[in-house]
């Protein structure tokens, strides 16, 4: 599982041209699975991420978590994260969990998060979705649960 992590001031998601998602404050996510990840591999990502302390404090320092800025999550799926561009010009996407169960597990990290942040807004998967963003930093962070 791979988490795109961009700490933003403001978020959204739009599927024709109609607004899904839209968060303030937070984390945008961008969640690539794959064939071999689970609920435990799930719930170990969203552990991480909702613990990262990457707000500034009063010093300046990234020492805050989402809790204690009262940010928001906006989530959004992403199976190119796990394309291959080993050979040729274009990505092969072998890796990237069947539709099923990635969108399984993705509504199971939705419903999780969202027993730990008061404003989880989300995209729709499969959709074709139109992001923007304001970056605040900027700041971006990879997880993948391989390395965890």
């Amino acid at each position: 599982m791979r988490f795109v992590i961009q700490r933003v001031l403001e978020s959204e998601v739009k599927v024709n041209e109609k607004t899904l998602g839209k968060i303030q404050k937070g984390f945008m996510v961008l969640i690539g699975i794959s064939n071999s990840d689970t609920k435990e591999i799930a719930d170990k990502m969203i552990k991480k991420l909702i613990g990262l302390r990457i707000f500034e404090d009063e010093q300046g320092r990234t020492n805050l978590s989402l809790d204690s800025v009262n940010g928001s999550l906006l989530l959004i799926s992403q199976f190119t994260l796990y394309a291959d561009c080993k050979k040729g010009n274009r990505p092969s996407f072998l890796k990237a969990g069947s539709p099923d169960s990635a969108e399984m597990l993705y509504e199971y990290i939705i419903e999780k998060c969202k027993e730990h942040v008061d404003i989880v807004e989300h995209g729709e998967f499969g959709a074709d979705m139109k992001v923007s963003l304001i970056n605040d930093g900027p700041f971006t962070i990879i997880l993948d649960s391989d390395e965890l």
